[in-house]
């Protein structure tokens, strides 16, 4: 542990705790310590001194490399030094250290060029490959490991269960287990190998096809990623894809083989993260411990090639000889079937040979091959996904439809495991793996951008439209797949530093594809996602364009909705023209505003409309008289000017003036009159300012025609509006002079349009005009109103021809004033101090001068904004008005001096004071006053500025204040300090200030999304233009009818017309439009090419289906539901074909059908189920079911090698069809459907069986063939009562002769082969053939009247010597299924057996077939259940066989004649004999069956995977990872189980009998020591220990001690095991109750079982089911998950009952019966209701009975003890729901 601890320390952070430690270590060694032998096995120490130079403090680097230079002379640390990558890391490390050091590394590296064969037999015999440890800290895994797939280790570590690849953090998976191959395997793979690498096309093809058909069949996926070759070869030749003379048919063979490797990867990587089928084993060869062998030969073999007899301890049947390793998938196994000259001699004193007899197994071939370096050299997934991409994307550009399809098909499969191989943290990953991981990804993403853009600009019009199409669907299809693989890979938070350029520019077009967002919204989000964070200038096009789109269709959506009949939702249409008025400058539909100003005159005619409503028409409004569009304005104040003309017109005299003159009532509002004042009049352009103009002038003279309320408001609208308005006065111009008579008294009593101090402020406003003539007027206005003016007489200067003649410029200033204040931060001058100058400014005591000296002060101080709140309280204004009063009265001369300073103070006052310059600007005899002073002081310069100053304060105080016409008022004021007006009253005014300006444009106006550059690019006018029409139309579907339409209406532009490309796109990219026209194309079709290029093209609709997210539910699946599709592919469905051509077709109908079905195989049609059903049962011709056989004629027609490849080509499709319909037709519920899917089955059985007869002789079998076949049997067979509708047939007749050529087959290709002990071919024929011998054993015993058929399943075996040639029938051939290499297939060949046995024919029969093993069947039987590394689901059909055992009465002593005897157990040193039940017990204690037992149950794995399938992956426990260590690995099963059929000689008694040594039955069983290493990062404990009192460490250390002597495995218990444990525990407890009972009770069992009963994770499981999140497991693995946990309940509900029948006392424990009544309570209690799944909710019913059943069974038998639980249970859940818990 100390050790361990040291090591861990090496890879700290702080560098002087490394260093610490490796001082410690040093000084170990030096002293002795430890060893240099004990250190190579630390895996971790190699990984620590490796990245000891990545940190960036690197202290004793000479101790590291000296320390590295010593274990490297060992070979364990050669070998984890190699698979680290340190040769690729310290030859980088080499050119940056000290030349001193350089000689260290070289001797490292010298020493791991160590070549394998070097190693000595010492080492590479005495370890075990295992599973490494994942360090604590996985930052420090980054860096310069890319090669750390398998590693070798010392046995003291213990194996993890399957687990995520240390290697770099970027994997989730990397490599799988490694598979050790025979020599004829190898040889047909190299055969395979070398063909593709041949010139020859024909021998290519041929290749690529039996790889297909046969040998990806029966070699596990990974083994070609273990042996690259023909991956590599395959991968090479995609890169015919652009050759002639037929070569690019190579290519799609290619792809094909290598899609069809993807899918079986997957299928792999499902397997290998299934709990159920995890399996310690090393099974390079079986080490199952039910049979006998030689225990000195197996303890005495180390060397690497031991003698055959002792090698193998898998039993076999006798092998024919003879070996044809031709490597052309008719071969087999040649090292299995070479004779039988080299077995073992076993003495036993049956003469008859035991078909269990060992079979001469070539390990030294096996062993020949240079397992380290082919490890080297294997591919990883992550390097298979990369390379498939770079190999593979390039193909996207050719012209072939077929080839992107098809390479498309690839991709999207090699997607899938990209997103389980590879994570998204690759890109933060700095290891040199994940650095050419993402130069190569990078490159793959930058091909695809090109090829994107490619297709994307080469759809123009000077193409076929064929090649259009072509570019179209390919650029669509591509794009959805370059999304999802963004999706899958890099996160859109990265995007901006990785995504190539290509790549970005081609995101760039897919967001401005209009059809593509429509079709796949999803998609067109995430493009937008990726183009945000990647190019800020293409985004922001992309977000304008998509504005301008909205704007369009906002516009259309207006027009519409005004066109229609009835009330109008006003608001609405209001905000609908707001945004239409955003896209003017491309539709420039200008019909439309005359509707949107229509609208404004409707809503202000009413004087009910809610001002709301009135705001947001006026802002529209607003908006269209500003738009930056000349058009747009010109049609809006010509649209106004014609209402202006139509209600105060001459010809509407004799109408009601009320009712015309409202509807102008939309112009009178100050705001308009604002827009039309400021901004229209003085528009350059004639159109606007002419009409502008006329306007005004209409309202001006008006009066007459208006109302008097109308006259009014418009009087009061324009008030505010006057000092614009009057820059514009001019007695020489009709608009001028209009405004002119504003200013005017109409009588003699001076009152005037303009009420009184409007009219006033006008006339001195009109003195600061530019005109001469103006001012004059003004002039003439003012004499006429001083004389009137109250006290005129007593008033200086008095008003005559003569003072007023001089004063005509009297503001035309040279000198304008500054108006600007200061604000300043802090004060200068004191408060005090200001008011005593205030006091001698007002006082009257003092003398002028130093008034005016106070006041000259005050002016100074009053500069300072801040000083102006205390004068404000000294009432300054008020005593300035008084001394301009008194300065103009007939004495005033006293205080002239006063003016100038006081004047000063009043304007700086007034410029910081909004308030009060309006409370002043309404006061007329302050205007006049001032005006007097002026006049008085008209030959002072200063005095008459400072007035002026005061007049454009008070005179265009209502435009100076922004927040009045502002668009969006801010509820912020302005800051005082700044006094500004409009830039069109500053041009019109001589002002004698300087003033800052605003409003240079229209507050109203907006910004146009899209400039004319941007207009200009085709991609996004494209956009713009489809977005129109399909606005126009309201939707695809309508555009789409008006183009199919022969009357053409344009109601709007040609340049918003579609094009023949925009045309062709939208068809395209409407999936339900496209395959219309593709069914249009077939129905019209008049050659194959033309059918099979519509097929095609739909078959990209469906890909395209499952690349957007969509499935079964996608554009086309939802469109083939709908169209009536059928019909046009009956023409070809019923007639046979008549050609080849004919048979191409039909291959792609049916292989499209085939995809059409998979793609909705969760949520497929009726209809299309029962037209497939009725177009296969139809009468003949029947092409469909015929095919599968070929007649005579047929057959002798296949001389010609181009028409047999069709034909097996159109059988494959066919058979795939089938399996397709039939795991379609699952959940059928239609009662029509199910009838004929019945029909079907049987059909098909009956087709299926003559395709097995005519495949050839037994001995030369037609491989291709017989595999597909086999396939379809497999899933027709799975169906329960396939044999029971024929009306010819009776079902077992059928059955009969299935039973007869699957024994012919499994006989040829596995029983006479002796077992096929090792090699893969033939597996997949073996593995289909035993499932459907299993599913026939349930058919035969559903359709069977009595149990007379079971001699049926009974083989004849000849004896491989020609003297012994007797035959014996029986079930043996069996017996070897059951330790084959494949978990699978000895689970299934097991799973025959409980079948079988399930009968009492098939006990006794199986029990007299394993005769010849020692420990007879029993023994098998139990040895099998209790093989901790054999995965759980080979144990629990041992467990049901065990049971079914167990089912017949056996005796307690020897009977005579009696057929079942039971088990016999001999004891070697007392020479007594058991038989039956006493046997029984004998046999479960010495084997220690409850003991173990009890660990399995405190073992048991509750999740559903090896590994999370959406961040880890296998580094896995291999099957056979050390070949060297074939002979260690029989120690797994001397130690865990003492029983005598592992340690005595055969030959001392009848093999029928389990011996028991005396030497082992005193032995203490020593507890086995399990991995509990819990899944990574789970979510919650998934790996539970139950039971024990402490709880289990996550992760066993290096140096834990063990209490057995056994290699640490890791055992998985899973539920299902667990139920068929609980269920044979019943049967054992019926069989000897109280010898069973006593053992539950010494072994805990009961309350180890119970524990496992959790309701938490049957909630969890159905609260998934309900919540189906994205990132939740598959829906059926959730599934499964609970139907097993509810299997398991169900189990142990009944073994409870049992033993409260048996034993009360087991189960009435306080301490057990509370927690588990609980947790029965609340599996009850579940809410089902939203599960779907029929079958699911058929378990939970099931299970519900079981525990309804329980506790009554508990209330009858222990009510006392069990009533206050259930009661308390209950009350508790009725709580829970009234909301009380």
């Amino acid at each position: 542990m100390v050790l361990t601890g040291l090591i861990r320390k090496l890879g700290h952070q702080l560098a002087e705790i490394r260093a610490r430690a490796l001082k410690n270590i040093l000084c170990k060694i030096e002293h002795s310590l430890i060893c240099c032998a004990d250190l190579v096995q630390e895996r971790l120490l190699f990984l620590h001194l490796l990245e000891w130079f990545n940190f960036p403090s690197v202290p004793m680097k000479e101790e590291v490399l000296s320390l590295l230079n010593r274990l490297v002379k060992y070979p364990p640390a050669v070998q984890h030094l190699v698979d680290l990558g340190a040769v690729e890391f310290l030859s980088k490390l080499r050119s940056n250290v000290e030349p001193n050091l350089q000689a260290e590394i070289d001797g490292i590296l010298d020493g791991l060029f160590i070549l394998p064969s070097e190693v000595p037999e010492l080492y590479s015999a005495s370890y075990q490959t295992s599973q490494t440890e994942l360090p604590q800290q996985p930052e420090t895994l980054t860096g310069y490991f890319p090669q750390d797939k398998s590693t070798f280790q010392q046995m003291e570590v213990p194996p993890r269960p399957v687990a995520a690849n240390p290697t770099a953090k970027c994997l989730k998976f990397s490599t799988f287990p490694w598979l050790p191959l025979t020599t004829a395997d190898r040889h047909v793979l190299s055969s395979n190998e070398s063909s593709l690498r041949s010139s020859n096309h024909t021998l290519i093809w041929n290749t690529c096809e039996l790889l297909k058909d046969v040998i990806m069949q029966d070699f596990p996926a990974e083994i070609f990623l273990q042996r690259p070759k023909i991956v590599q070869s395959l991968l090479s030749l995609l890169k015919l894809a652009f050759g002639g003379d037929g070569r690019h048919r190579l290519a799609l063979q290619s792809v094909s083989c290598l899609q069809q490797l993807c899918t079986y990867l997957r299928n792999r990587l499902n397997f290998h993260r299934d709990p159920s089928f995890f399996s310690s084993k090393q099974d390079t060869v079986s080490q199952n411990s039910s049979l006998s062998y030689c225990h000195e030969a197996r303890v005495t073999h180390h060397s690497q090639n031991p003698s055959p007899g002792s090698s193998s301890p898998r039993p076999s049947v006798v092998g024919r000889t003879g070996q044809r390793p031709r490597g052309d998938g008719q071969d087999w196994d040649a090292v299995s079937s070479s004779g039988s000259s080299s077995h073992a001699h076993v003495n036993s004193r049956v003469s008859i040979p035991s078909p269990l007899d060992m079979v001469h197994l070539d390990l030294p071939e096996l062993e020949a091959e240079d397992t380290l370096e082919l490890r080297f050299q294997q591919l990883s997934l992550p390097q298979l996904c990369v390379s498939i991409l770079e190999s593979a994307v390039p193909l996207l550009r050719t012209g072939s439809r077929q080839m992107i399809i098809r390479v498309l098909e690839l991709l999207a499969e090699d997607m899938v495991l990209i997103g389980e191989a590879i994570s998204a943290d690759i890109w933060d990953d700095s290891s040199l793996f994940a650095i050419d991981m993402k130069k190569k990804l990078l490159m793959v993403l930058g091909s695809l951008g090109d090829s994107m853009c490619y297709h994307k600009s080469n759809i123009s019009l000077e193409q076929p439209e064929a090649v259009l199409v072509h570019h179209r669907m390919a650029f669509v299809s591509i794009s959805l797949f370059a999304v999802r693989l963004l999706q899958t890979l890099l996160p859109v938070e990265k995007a901006s530093h990785f995504l190539p350029e290509p790549m970005s520019a081609a995101l760039f077009l897919v967001s401005l594809d209009m059809p593509v967002s429509l079709e796949y919204p999803n998609i067109h989000e995430a493009v937008v996602a990726y183009l945000e964070q990647l190019n800020s200038e293409n985004y922001s096009i992309y977000k304008r364009t998509a504005e301008a789109v909205y704007s369009l269709e906002c516009t259309c959506n207006f027009l519409s909705d005004v066109g229609k009949e009835g009330e109008k939702n006003l608001l609405e249409l209001v905000e609908l023209a707001d945004q239409a008025l955003h896209s003017f400058s491309y539709h420039q539909h200008f019909p439309l505003i005359k509707e949107i100003i229509c609208i404004c005159s409707k809503i202000w005619k009413s004087a009910q409309a809610s001002p709301l409503l009135q705001g947001e028409s006026q802002k529209v409004f607003l908006r269209m008289l500003s738009h930056p569009l000349l058009q747009v304005k010109v049609k809006t104040y010509h649209c106004c000017l014609e209402i202006v003309k139509e209600c105060l017109g001459v010809h509407n005299v004799s109408k009601p003036v009320s009712s015309l003159c409202n509807g102008i009532h939309f112009l009178l509002h100050p705001k308009v009159l604002y827009e039309i004042s400021a901004f229209g009049i003085q528009e350059p352009k004639n159109e606007v300012n002419a009409t502008a103009k006329a306007i005004l002038m209409h309202l001006l003279q008006g009066r007459l025609r208006m109302t008097a309320p109308t006259w009014n408001k418009f009087i009061e609208s324009l008030c505010p509006v006057i000092p614009v308005l009057q820059g514009h006065a001019d007695t020489e111009d009709p608009l001028g002079n209009c405004i002119l008579l504003l200013s005017k008294a109409s009588s003699d009593a001076g009152e005037g349009i303009l009420p009184c101090a409007t009219r006033l402020k006008s006339i001195l406003r009109l003195l600061l005009v530019k005109k001469p003539s103006v001012r004059m007027l003004a002039l003439k206005l003012l004499a006429s109103h001083l004389t009137r003016e109250e006290g005129a007489d007593t008033k200086r200067p008095s008003i005559d021809a003569r003072v007023l003649s001089r004063v005509t410029n009297l503001f035309i200033v040279k000198k304008p004033i500054e108006l600007k204040l200061d604000d300043r931060r802090e004060l200068i001058i004191k408060l005090e101090t200001v008011e005593k100058v205030y006091d001698i400014f007002i006082s009257d005591d003092i003398d002028l001068i130093l008034r005016k000296s106070a006041a000259e002060q005050l002016a100074v101080i009053m500069q300072d904004i801040k000083m102006h709140a205390m004068v404000k309280k000294l009432c300054l204004t008020d005593k300035i008005i008084e001394y301009l009063n008194e300065c103009v009265s007939q004495d005033g001369e006293v205080v002239e001096c006063l003016v100038q300073p006081s004047l000063t103070l009043l304007r700086k006052v007034l410029c910081a004071d909004p308030v009060l310059r309006v409370s002043l600007s309404q006061q007329p005899s302050l205007l006049t006053l001032l005006f007097r002073v002026s006049l008085i002081f008209h030959e002072d310069c200063t005095v008459v500025t400072e007035v002026g100053a005061l007049f454009c304060l008070l005179l265009f105080d209502e435009v100076s204040r922004m927040d009045m016409w502002s668009d969006n008022p801010s509820n912020k004021p302005s800051s005082p300090s700044v006094f500004s007006l409009p830039v069109s009253v500053s041009r019109r005014y001589h002002l004698p200030v300087h003033v800052l300006g605003h409003h240079a444009v229209s507050p109203y106006s907006i910004v146009l999304p899209l400039s004319a550059d941007c207009l200009a690019l085709k991609p996004v006018s494209d956009m713009l233009r489809i977005a129109w029409n399909l606005s126009w139309y309201h939707g695809s579907d309508n555009l789409l009818k008006q183009m199919n339409s022969e009357t053409k209406i344009q109601e709007f532009l040609d340049t918003l017309k579609l094009s023949t490309e925009d045309t062709l796109t939208l068809k395209m990219t409407h999936t339900a439009s496209g395959l219309k026209d593709c069914l249009h194309s077939i129905v019209q079709a008049a050659a194959h090419r033309e059918v099979r290029a519509a097929l095609t093209r739909m078959s990209f609709y469906l890909l395209n289906d499952r690349l957007s997210f969509k499935g079964g539910t996608g554009p086309c699946g939802i469109t083939l539901k709908s169209l009536s599709w059928h019909t046009t592919l009956n023409r070809f469905l019923q007639v046979l074909p008549a050609c080849t051509e004919d048979e191409k077709l039909l291959i792609d109908i049916i292989h499209f059908l085939n995809k059409l079905l998979k793609e909705q195989r969760k949520n497929v049609s009726v209809e299309l189920l029962n037209w497939l059903l009725e177009l296969l049962l139809r009468h003949s011709p029947n092409p469909l079911l015929e095919l599968l056989v070929l007649t005579e004629s047929q057959a002798r027609e296949e001389a010609d090698d181009i028409r047999t490849a069709v034909r097996q080509q159109l059988q494959k499709e066919l058979v795939a069809l089938f399996n397709t319909l039939l795991l379609s037709s699952v959940a059928l519920t239609d009662r029509k459907c199910l009838e004929l899917f019945y029909v079907f089955q049987t059909q098909l059985a009956l087709k299926l069986l003559q395709c097995l007869r005519v495949t050839d002789a037994p001995h030369f079998y037609g491989l291709p063939s017989l595999e597909r076949t086999l396939r379809g049997m497999a899933h027709l067979t799975a169906f329960p009562g396939w044999s029971s509708h024929s009306p010819f047939t009776k079902p077992l007749e059928i059955c009969v002769k299935y039973l007869s050529g699957l024994l012919e087959v499994i006989t040829s290709f596995y029983v006479e082969h002796g077992g096929n002990a090792m090699s893969f071919m033939g597996k997949g024929v073996t593995k289909s053939t035993v499932l459907c011998l299993l599913h026939l054993s349930h058919e035969m015993m559903a359709q069977a009247q009595s149990s007379e058929w079971m001699s049926l399943w009974f083989l004849p075996l000849r004896s491989h010597s020609e003297e012994h040639a007797t035959t014996q029938q029986g079930l043996a051939w069996l017996i070897p299924l059951w330790v084959d290499r494949d978990p699978e297939v000895r689970f299934t060949s097991l799973g025959l057996g409980s079948a079988l046995t399930t009968l009492e024919t098939g006990c006794v029969a199986l029990a007299n077939s394993c005769q010849n093993i020692s420990g007879g069947l029993w023994g098998t039987v139990v040895n099998i259940l209790l093989d901790q590394s054999e995965c759980s689901m080979v144990r629990r059909e041992a467990a049901f066989i065990f049971q079914n055992l167990l089912g017949i009465p056996m005796p307690s002593v020897i009977i005579k004649d009696y057929t079942w005897q039971g088990p016999c157990v001999h004891d070697e040193d007392s020479g007594l004999s058991l038989i039956g039940k006493p046997a029984l017990q004998a046999l479960l204690y010495h084997c220690h069956f409850y003991e173990h037992l009890n660990q399995m149950v405190k073992h048991c794995y509750l999740g559903q995977y090896m590994f999370d399938p959406n961040c880890s992956a296998l580094n896995g426990t291999s099957e056979g990872n050390d070949l060297n260590g074939l002979d260690d690995s029989f120690k797994f099963w001397r130690a865990p189980s003492r029983m005598s059929s592992q340690d005595r000689d055969p030959s001392s008694l009848s093999t029928l009998e389990t011996m028991v040594a005396a030497s082992s039955a005193s032995a203490e069983f020593q507890p086995l020591v399990l991995c509990t290493a819990p899944l990574p990062e789970a979510s919650h404990d998934q790996f539970v220990a139950q039971g024990q009192h402490e709880t289990a460490s996550p992760r066993l250390p290096h140096d834990s001690s063990l209490s057995a002597p056994l290699p640490r495995q890791c055992v998985f218990v899973t539920p299902p095991l667990l139920s068929a444990m609980c269920s044979l525990l019943d049967s054992l407890l019926a069989t000897t109750p109280g010898d069973t009972a006593n053992a539950f009770r010494q072994a805990r069992l009961i309350e180890l079982l119970c524990s496992v009963a959790d309701a938490t994770l049957v909630e969890t499981s159905v609260q998934e089911l309900r919540a189906l999140l994205p990132a939740s497991p598959p829906v059926e693995h959730t599934q499964a998950q609970v139907s097993f946990l509810l299997e398991y309940l169900s189990s142990l509900s009944r073994l409870l009952q049992s033993c409260l029948v048996v034993d009360p006392d087991l189960v009435v424990q306080d301490e057990l019966l509370k927690p588990l009544i609980t947790n029965v309570i609340r599996v009850l209690t579940i809410c089902t209701k939203d599960i779907s799944d029929i079958e699911l909710i058929s378990a939970f019913y099931q299970t519900w009975t079981h525990l309804f059943n329980l506790l009554a069974a508990l209330l009858r038998k222990a009510g006392p003890a069990s009533f206050p639980s259930i009661t308390m249970g209950l009350a508790r859940y009725v709580l829970q729901m009234c909301g009380f818990v």
